[in-house]
């Protein structure tokens, strides 16, 4: 049992960065924002900037390697978000999607497939626009994974 999870957040084109501060804030945990270049995050003793040299997963790997288990990631990494699960840390997507054990195989095959299909010189769409609903279920599933971390159950 973690009982004082923290929060990791894959910060670049992260869209709910200040909802984490806020929940984080409510519950007294710890935040810990990873990017490649420089953030502005407020100025508060519980949220901690972290910046990694610029490369290909090199925020991801920090990420990986100081999640534990408990631990809360925000994400829209499918693969990073594997990582963490196999740590028992919680993945979840800015749009509030919670990744587990049972769909992170059909989300890392249906990204394996779209880079193969681009691969290719198929087009395929990229994500839909990021919505004030996607908003509220990812405040929602923050909500939970905090819940769940507390009592132990990831």
């Amino acid at each position: 049992m973690n009982p004082s999870p923290r929060i990791f957040v894959d910060a670049d084109a992260c869209p709910v960065k200040d909802e984490v501060y806020k929940v984080a804030q409510r519950y007294g945990l710890p935040v810990t924002v990873v990017a490649n270049a420089f953030l502005m995050v407020p100025k508060h003793p519980l949220i901690e900037r972290v910046m990694v040299d610029a490369g290909p997963d090199v925020a991801d790997d920090w990420i990986a390697d100081n999640a534990g288990a408990g631990d809360i990631v925000v994400t829209a990494d499918i693969p990073l978000a594997s990582r963490c699960l196999a740590v028992g840390a919680q993945p979840i997507g800015p749009t509030g999607r919670r990744f587990t054990v049972d769909s992170i195989g059909a989300a890392l095959a249906g990204r394996g497939i779209g880079e193969h299909l681009r691969s290719m010189g198929e087009t395929t769409r990229g994500p839909v626009p990021f919505q004030a609903s996607d908003r509220s279920r990812f405040l929602s599933a923050l909500d939970e994974a905090v819940h769940r971390a507390r009592r132990g159950r990831a």
